[in-house]
Protein backbone atom coordinates (compact mmCIF):
# COMPACT_ATOMS: atom_id res chain seq x y z
CA UNK A 1 0.00 0.00 0.00
CA UNK A 2 2.68 2.53 0.98
CA UNK A 3 4.64 2.07 -2.26
CA UNK A 4 1.45 2.43 -4.33
CA UNK A 5 0.33 5.64 -2.59
CA UNK A 6 3.78 7.23 -2.85
CA UNK A 7 4.02 6.22 -6.51
CA UNK A 8 0.62 7.87 -7.02
CA UNK A 9 2.02 11.13 -5.58
CA UNK A 10 4.47 11.17 -8.49
CA UNK A 11 2.14 9.86 -11.20
CA UNK A 12 -1.38 11.06 -10.29
CA UNK A 13 -0.99 13.97 -7.87
CA UNK A 14 2.07 15.70 -9.33
CA UNK A 15 2.14 14.13 -12.79
CA UNK A 16 5.95 14.08 -12.69
CA UNK A 17 7.67 13.84 -16.08
CA UNK A 18 10.95 12.16 -16.98
CA UNK A 19 12.76 15.44 -17.75
CA UNK A 20 11.83 17.19 -14.48
CA UNK A 21 13.81 17.98 -11.33
CA UNK A 22 12.22 17.37 -7.94
CA UNK A 23 12.97 18.49 -4.38
CA UNK A 24 11.89 16.50 -1.29
CA UNK A 25 12.45 17.87 2.19
CA UNK A 26 11.55 17.13 5.80
CA UNK A 27 12.47 18.64 9.17
CA UNK A 28 13.86 17.09 12.34
CA UNK A 29 12.92 17.91 15.92
CA UNK A 30 14.99 20.88 17.07
CA UNK A 31 16.51 21.32 20.53
CA UNK A 32 14.12 24.19 21.25
CA UNK A 33 10.98 22.06 20.88
CA UNK A 34 9.01 20.42 23.66
CA UNK A 35 7.52 17.36 21.95
CA UNK A 36 5.41 14.60 23.50
CA UNK A 37 6.16 10.93 22.89
CA UNK A 38 3.32 10.44 20.41
CA UNK A 39 4.54 13.28 18.23
CA UNK A 40 8.14 12.08 18.54
CA UNK A 41 7.15 8.68 17.22
CA UNK A 42 5.13 10.16 14.34
CA UNK A 43 7.86 12.58 13.35
CA UNK A 44 10.58 9.94 13.58
CA UNK A 45 9.04 8.30 10.50
CA UNK A 46 9.28 11.40 8.28
CA UNK A 47 12.91 10.72 7.19
CA UNK A 48 11.98 7.17 6.17
CA UNK A 49 8.97 8.35 4.17
CA UNK A 50 11.06 10.96 2.35
CA UNK A 51 13.83 8.41 1.72
CA UNK A 52 11.31 5.93 0.29
CA UNK A 53 9.83 8.70 -1.89
CA UNK A 54 13.33 9.50 -3.13
CA UNK A 55 13.98 5.85 -4.04
CA UNK A 56 10.61 5.43 -5.80
CA UNK A 57 10.99 8.70 -7.67
CA UNK A 58 14.49 8.10 -9.01
CA UNK A 59 13.15 6.25 -12.03
CA UNK A 60 10.30 8.68 -12.63
CA UNK A 61 12.14 11.99 -13.11
CA UNK A 62 15.48 13.45 -14.18
CA UNK A 63 16.81 14.16 -10.68
CA UNK A 64 15.76 14.26 -7.04
CA UNK A 65 17.36 16.19 -4.19
CA UNK A 66 16.38 15.30 -0.63
CA UNK A 67 17.11 17.68 2.26
CA UNK A 68 16.63 17.67 6.04
CA UNK A 69 16.74 20.71 8.32
CA UNK A 70 16.06 21.61 11.96
CA UNK A 71 12.37 22.40 12.46
CA UNK A 72 11.38 26.05 12.44
CA UNK A 73 8.91 25.45 15.29
CA UNK A 74 6.04 27.30 13.65
CA UNK A 75 3.64 26.75 10.75
CA UNK A 76 4.09 29.52 8.20
CA UNK A 77 7.71 30.33 9.11
CA UNK A 78 10.05 30.58 6.14
CA UNK A 79 12.34 27.56 5.67
CA UNK A 80 16.13 27.92 5.99
CA UNK A 81 18.43 29.56 3.48
CA UNK A 82 19.92 26.30 2.19
CA UNK A 83 16.49 25.08 1.11
CA UNK A 84 15.98 28.30 -0.86
CA UNK A 85 19.27 27.58 -2.66
CA UNK A 86 18.20 24.02 -3.50
CA UNK A 87 14.79 25.14 -4.74
CA UNK A 88 15.63 28.34 -6.66
CA UNK A 89 19.35 28.01 -7.31
CA UNK A 90 22.29 29.75 -5.63
CA UNK A 91 22.28 32.62 -8.13
CA UNK A 92 18.76 33.70 -7.10
CA UNK A 93 19.66 33.62 -3.40
CA UNK A 94 22.82 35.65 -4.07
CA UNK A 95 20.84 38.27 -6.01
CA UNK A 96 18.20 38.48 -3.27
CA UNK A 97 20.93 38.99 -0.69
CA UNK A 98 22.66 41.66 -2.80
CA UNK A 99 19.34 43.51 -3.11
CA UNK A 100 18.97 43.42 0.71
CA UNK A 101 15.56 41.74 0.47
CA UNK A 102 16.41 38.15 1.42
CA UNK A 103 16.47 38.44 5.19
CA UNK A 104 13.35 40.63 5.46
CA UNK A 105 11.57 37.88 3.48
CA UNK A 106 12.87 35.18 5.81
CA UNK A 107 11.78 37.21 8.85
CA UNK A 108 8.42 38.14 7.22
CA UNK A 109 9.07 41.85 7.62
CA UNK A 110 9.48 42.60 3.90
CA UNK A 111 7.82 45.76 2.55
CA UNK A 112 5.71 45.81 -0.61
CA UNK A 113 8.28 47.67 -2.70
CA UNK A 114 11.04 45.26 -1.67
CA UNK A 115 8.74 42.34 -2.36
CA UNK A 116 8.37 43.54 -5.95
CA UNK A 117 12.17 43.69 -6.25
CA UNK A 118 12.40 40.11 -4.96
CA UNK A 119 9.72 38.88 -7.34
CA UNK A 120 11.52 40.45 -10.30
CA UNK A 121 14.76 38.67 -9.33
CA UNK A 122 13.04 35.30 -8.96
CA UNK A 123 11.19 35.80 -12.26
CA UNK A 124 14.42 36.61 -14.09
CA UNK A 125 15.97 33.30 -12.99
CA UNK A 126 12.87 31.12 -12.74
CA UNK A 127 14.26 28.49 -15.11
CA UNK A 128 16.77 27.53 -12.43
CA UNK A 129 13.99 26.45 -10.04
CA UNK A 130 12.89 22.86 -9.51
CA UNK A 131 9.70 21.75 -11.27
CA UNK A 132 8.18 19.78 -8.36
CA UNK A 133 8.31 19.79 -4.56
CA UNK A 134 7.22 17.21 -1.98
CA UNK A 135 7.23 19.11 1.32
CA UNK A 136 7.22 16.62 4.21
CA UNK A 137 8.29 19.13 6.86
CA UNK A 138 6.28 18.79 10.07
CA UNK A 139 5.82 22.56 10.16
CA UNK A 140 3.86 23.82 7.17
CA UNK A 141 5.57 25.75 4.40
CA UNK A 142 2.24 26.34 2.63
CA UNK A 143 1.84 29.94 3.75
CA UNK A 144 5.35 31.15 2.97
CA UNK A 145 6.99 33.29 0.30
CA UNK A 146 9.18 30.26 -0.42
CA UNK A 147 6.13 28.30 -1.60
CA UNK A 148 4.42 31.33 -3.16
CA UNK A 149 7.44 32.27 -5.31
CA UNK A 150 7.95 28.67 -6.42
CA UNK A 151 4.36 28.12 -7.53
CA UNK A 152 3.19 31.59 -8.63
CA UNK A 153 6.38 32.83 -10.30
CA UNK A 154 8.37 29.71 -11.22
CA UNK A 155 5.43 27.45 -12.09
CA UNK A 156 6.58 24.73 -9.69
CA UNK A 157 4.03 22.06 -8.66
CA UNK A 158 4.00 21.82 -4.87
CA UNK A 159 2.65 19.06 -2.60
CA UNK A 160 2.61 20.26 1.01
CA UNK A 161 2.35 17.55 3.71
CA UNK A 162 2.79 19.15 7.18
CA UNK A 163 2.03 17.03 10.28
CA UNK A 164 2.03 13.97 8.02
CA UNK A 165 1.34 10.63 9.69
CA UNK A 166 2.14 7.34 8.01
CA UNK A 167 -1.36 6.10 8.95
CA UNK A 168 -2.78 8.58 6.41
CA UNK A 169 -1.47 6.38 3.61
CA UNK A 170 -4.22 3.81 4.24
CA UNK A 171 -6.77 6.51 5.07
CA UNK A 172 -7.12 9.98 3.58
CA UNK A 173 -4.44 9.42 0.93
CA UNK A 174 -6.19 6.28 -0.34
CA UNK A 175 -8.93 8.14 -2.19
CA UNK A 176 -10.45 8.46 -5.66
CA UNK A 177 -8.70 11.68 -6.65
CA UNK A 178 -10.91 12.42 -9.65
CA UNK A 179 -14.10 12.11 -7.60
CA UNK A 180 -12.61 14.28 -4.87
CA UNK A 181 -11.65 16.96 -7.39
CA UNK A 182 -15.15 16.99 -8.92
CA UNK A 183 -16.84 17.47 -5.51
CA UNK A 184 -14.39 20.19 -4.50
CA UNK A 185 -14.80 22.16 -7.73
CA UNK A 186 -18.61 21.97 -7.46
CA UNK A 187 -18.53 23.37 -3.92
CA UNK A 188 -16.13 26.13 -4.98
CA UNK A 189 -18.58 27.33 -7.62
CA UNK A 190 -21.15 27.94 -4.86
CA UNK A 191 -18.70 29.63 -2.48
CA UNK A 192 -17.65 32.03 -5.27
CA UNK A 193 -21.16 33.53 -5.22
CA UNK A 194 -20.92 34.62 -1.57
CA UNK A 195 -20.37 38.13 -0.25
CA UNK A 196 -20.60 37.11 3.41
CA UNK A 197 -20.44 33.70 5.07
CA UNK A 198 -21.99 32.75 8.40
CA UNK A 199 -20.81 29.71 10.37
CA UNK A 200 -22.61 28.20 13.35
CA UNK A 201 -21.87 24.95 15.20
CA UNK A 202 -23.64 23.03 17.99
CA UNK A 203 -20.83 23.80 20.46
CA UNK A 204 -21.44 27.57 20.32
CA UNK A 205 -19.22 28.78 17.49
CA UNK A 206 -20.91 31.65 15.67
CA UNK A 207 -18.97 33.87 13.28
CA UNK A 208 -19.50 36.01 10.18
CA UNK A 209 -16.71 36.45 7.62
CA UNK A 210 -16.53 38.68 4.54
CA UNK A 211 -15.46 37.20 1.23
CA UNK A 212 -15.56 40.55 -0.58
CA UNK A 213 -12.90 40.72 -3.28
CA UNK A 214 -11.30 37.43 -2.28
CA UNK A 215 -10.50 34.49 -4.55
CA UNK A 216 -12.01 31.06 -3.86
CA UNK A 217 -9.29 28.41 -3.94
CA UNK A 218 -9.65 24.66 -4.42
CA UNK A 219 -7.35 22.06 -2.90
CA UNK A 220 -8.01 18.92 -4.95
CA UNK A 221 -4.71 17.06 -4.75
CA UNK A 222 -4.40 17.17 -8.54
CA UNK A 223 -1.20 19.12 -9.23
CA UNK A 224 -0.59 18.49 -12.90
CA UNK A 225 -1.06 22.12 -13.99
CA UNK A 226 1.92 24.48 -13.92
CA UNK A 227 2.07 26.37 -10.62
CA UNK A 228 -0.36 24.02 -8.83
CA UNK A 229 -0.28 23.87 -5.05
CA UNK A 230 -2.11 21.52 -2.68
CA UNK A 231 -1.96 19.76 0.62
CA UNK A 232 -1.67 15.99 0.62
CA UNK A 233 -3.96 14.63 1.94
CA UNK A 234 -6.13 17.08 0.02
CA UNK A 235 -9.77 18.10 -0.11
CA UNK A 236 -10.93 21.61 0.71
CA UNK A 237 -12.28 24.89 -0.62
CA UNK A 238 -10.82 27.94 1.11
CA UNK A 239 -10.27 31.70 0.99
CA UNK A 240 -8.74 34.53 3.01
CA UNK A 241 -11.56 36.53 4.68
CA UNK A 242 -11.27 40.29 4.23
CA UNK A 243 -9.11 41.64 7.04
CA UNK A 244 -10.87 43.57 9.78
CA UNK A 245 -14.33 42.17 9.04
CA UNK A 246 -14.74 38.86 10.90
CA UNK A 247 -17.00 39.05 13.95
CA UNK A 248 -18.15 36.43 16.44
CA UNK A 249 -16.96 33.60 18.65
CA UNK A 250 -14.93 30.43 18.04
CA UNK A 251 -15.25 27.51 20.43
CA UNK A 252 -12.26 25.18 20.11
CA UNK A 253 -12.68 21.54 21.15
CA UNK A 254 -9.67 20.27 19.21
CA UNK A 255 -6.12 21.57 19.05
CA UNK A 256 -3.84 20.81 16.09
CA UNK A 257 -3.02 17.26 17.23
CA UNK A 258 -5.30 16.39 20.16
CA UNK A 259 -8.70 16.92 21.78
CA UNK A 260 -8.70 19.66 24.40
CA UNK A 261 -9.57 18.79 28.00
CA UNK A 262 -12.16 21.57 28.00
CA UNK A 263 -13.29 24.14 25.40
CA UNK A 264 -11.19 27.20 24.62
CA UNK A 265 -13.18 30.24 23.50
CA UNK A 266 -11.81 32.86 21.11
CA UNK A 267 -13.73 36.12 20.89
CA UNK A 268 -13.34 37.77 17.50
CA UNK A 269 -13.85 41.45 16.77
CA UNK A 270 -12.69 43.53 13.83
CA UNK A 271 -11.13 40.56 12.11
CA UNK A 272 -8.90 39.39 14.94
CA UNK A 273 -8.96 37.41 18.17
CA UNK A 274 -9.27 39.92 21.00
CA UNK A 275 -9.77 37.57 23.94
CA UNK A 276 -9.07 33.93 24.86
CA UNK A 277 -10.76 32.11 27.75
CA UNK A 278 -10.65 28.50 28.91
CA UNK A 279 -9.10 26.23 31.54
CA UNK A 280 -7.20 23.97 29.15
CA UNK A 281 -3.44 24.63 29.04
CA UNK A 282 -3.75 25.30 25.31
CA UNK A 283 -5.53 28.60 26.07
CA UNK A 284 -2.36 29.94 27.67
CA UNK A 285 -0.15 28.44 24.95
CA UNK A 286 -2.18 30.03 22.16
CA UNK A 287 -2.46 33.33 24.03
CA UNK A 288 1.32 33.48 24.30
CA UNK A 289 1.68 32.90 20.57
CA UNK A 290 -0.86 35.58 19.69
CA UNK A 291 0.86 38.09 21.97
CA UNK A 292 4.16 37.74 20.06
CA UNK A 293 2.83 39.71 17.08
CA UNK A 294 -0.56 41.33 16.63
CA UNK A 295 -0.74 39.83 13.13
CA UNK A 296 -0.88 36.34 14.69
CA UNK A 297 -4.43 37.08 15.90
CA UNK A 298 -5.71 37.74 12.37
CA UNK A 299 -8.61 35.60 11.10
CA UNK A 300 -6.66 34.30 8.12
CA UNK A 301 -8.69 31.57 6.45
CA UNK A 302 -12.03 29.83 6.16
CA UNK A 303 -11.93 26.36 4.62
CA UNK A 304 -14.50 23.62 3.97
CA UNK A 305 -13.46 19.95 3.90
CA UNK A 306 -14.34 17.68 0.95
CA UNK A 307 -12.41 14.41 1.47
CA UNK A 308 -14.72 11.47 2.24
CA UNK A 309 -11.77 9.24 3.23
CA UNK A 310 -10.53 11.70 5.87
CA UNK A 311 -11.73 10.65 9.34
CA UNK A 312 -9.28 11.38 12.13
CA UNK A 313 -9.90 14.52 14.19
CA UNK A 314 -6.54 14.55 15.99
CA UNK A 315 -4.31 15.77 13.17
CA UNK A 316 -5.19 19.09 11.55
CA UNK A 317 -3.66 18.12 8.18
CA UNK A 318 -6.34 15.45 7.87
CA UNK A 319 -9.13 16.81 10.07
CA UNK A 320 -9.45 20.04 8.06
CA UNK A 321 -10.14 17.89 4.98
CA UNK A 322 -12.97 15.82 6.56
CA UNK A 323 -16.06 16.04 4.40
CA UNK A 324 -18.64 18.25 6.14
CA UNK A 325 -16.26 20.10 8.49
CA UNK A 326 -14.98 23.65 8.33
CA UNK A 327 -11.71 25.07 9.59
CA UNK A 328 -10.68 28.58 10.49
CA UNK A 329 -7.06 29.69 10.69
CA UNK A 330 -5.23 32.47 12.49
CA UNK A 331 -2.18 34.41 11.34
CA UNK A 332 -0.62 34.67 7.89
CA UNK A 333 -2.73 34.83 4.72
CA UNK A 334 -0.35 36.73 2.45
CA UNK A 335 0.36 33.74 0.21
CA UNK A 336 -3.26 33.08 -0.78
CA UNK A 337 -4.91 36.44 -1.29
CA UNK A 338 -4.67 38.27 2.03
CA UNK A 339 -2.43 41.08 3.26
CA UNK A 340 -1.19 39.80 6.65
CA UNK A 341 2.43 38.64 6.86
CA UNK A 342 3.61 36.78 9.95
CA UNK A 343 5.60 33.57 10.63
CA UNK A 344 2.50 31.88 12.06
CA UNK A 345 -0.50 30.09 10.57
CA UNK A 346 -2.65 27.78 12.67
CA UNK A 347 -5.87 26.05 11.62
CA UNK A 348 -8.67 24.80 13.88
CA UNK A 349 -11.37 22.36 12.80
CA UNK A 350 -15.09 22.65 13.67
CA UNK A 351 -17.58 19.79 13.42
CA UNK A 352 -21.25 19.67 12.35
CA UNK A 353 -21.26 23.25 11.07
CA UNK A 354 -24.10 25.04 9.36
CA UNK A 355 -22.60 27.29 6.71
CA UNK A 356 -24.76 29.99 5.16
CA UNK A 357 -23.76 31.94 2.05
CA UNK A 358 -25.08 35.50 1.78
CA UNK A 359 -25.00 37.21 -1.61
CA UNK A 360 -24.66 40.94 -2.23
CA UNK A 361 -28.41 41.23 -2.86
CA UNK A 362 -29.12 39.65 0.55
CA UNK A 363 -30.15 36.22 -0.70
CA UNK A 364 -29.17 33.43 1.69
CA UNK A 365 -28.56 29.73 1.23
CA UNK A 366 -26.99 26.91 3.24
CA UNK A 367 -24.23 24.83 1.65
CA UNK A 368 -23.74 22.82 4.86
CA UNK A 369 -26.47 21.94 7.32
CA UNK A 370 -25.23 20.35 10.57
CA UNK A 371 -22.22 18.97 8.71
CA UNK A 372 -24.09 17.66 5.65
CA UNK A 373 -23.54 19.08 2.17
CA UNK A 374 -26.75 20.46 0.68
CA UNK A 375 -25.54 21.00 -2.88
Amino acid sequence: MINKVIRNIFRINLGVKKHERLLIFHDRISKKEDVNETDKERRSKLPYISLLAEEIGKNLCKSIVRYEYAATGSHGAEPPLRLWELAFGKKVVERLREACVLFPILKKTVKENDLKVAEAIVRRHKNHAVQCVIALANYSTSHTRFRDFLTRICGCRYASMPLFDIAMIEGSMNVDWKSLAKRTEKLAQEVKKAHLIEVKTPNGTSITLSKEGRKTITDTGILTRKGSFSNLPAGEVYFAPLEGTSQGKLVLEWGPTSKLGSPVILNVHGGRVVDITGDDHYAKQLGKKLSEREENANIAELGIGTNEAAKRPDNILESEKILGTIHIALGDNSSFGGSVKTPFHQDFVFFQPTVTLIRKDGRRGDILKAGKLTI
